[in-house]
């Protein structure tokens, strides 16, 4: 199996429920017990960012409660 310029193995990735269809969006995977997060455009040629569970947790608790709304404006 073949691992992109990041040394991340390139099976396994999920684009998001959400996708246009037009590959503005991301694509995620679990591994070594972290979640991957990458831009579904670059795919294996950008950047991989990783998160801990605690760390995704946050961020989704955060923007269910509307931590990032003043952010859209700017």
């Amino acid at each position: 199996m073949s691992k992109d310029h990041d040394g991340v193995m390139e099976a396994g990735w999920r684009k998001s429920s959400y996708s246009n269809g037009q590959g503005n969006c991301v694509e995620f995977k679990q591994e070594d017990g972290l979640i991957l997060v990458r831009d579904s455009k670059q795919g294996g040629t950008g950047p991989v960012l990783r998160f801990t569970h605690a760390e995704v947790g946050a961020f989704l608790l955060g923007a269910k409660d509307g931590e990032f709304d003043d952010l859209a404006k700017e």
